[in-house]
């Protein structure tokens, strides 16, 4: 049986705590979906329907990853392969996030 996917307030309240993890607070945009004149600052609505976009089509795919075995490994060895993570950039970054 495959999984639900998250509604878009379960997404929501995601997306708001991961970003208010990071020190960022939607809730000094602009309510709605119009922009700040002035500013030009994105609604709020219009972020949440954005990061909610990204979130669908991105996490998925990454969660999804396995590297690819070596041409003759055993079994044993492709199973371990495959569940290391996603290749990073910088992956020295993600240390401190490990431990």
């Amino acid at each position: 049986m495959a999984p639900t996917p998250p509604t878009d307030s379960e997404l929501d309240i995601l997306i708001r705590a991961r970003l208010a993890s990071l020190g960022i607070d939607l809730s000094q945009l602009p309510p709605g979906t119009t922009a700040d004149p002035v500013t030009g600052s994105p609604g709020q609505d219009s972020v949440l329907a954005s990061l909610r976009s990204f979130v669908r089509s991105t996490v998925t795919a990454l969660a999804a990853y396995q590297l690819p075995a070596p041409a003759g490994s055993t079994p044993a060895v492709a199973k371990a392969i495959s569940q290391q993570a996603a290749p990073m950039l910088y992956p020295s970054i993600s240390t401190e996030w490990r431990k």
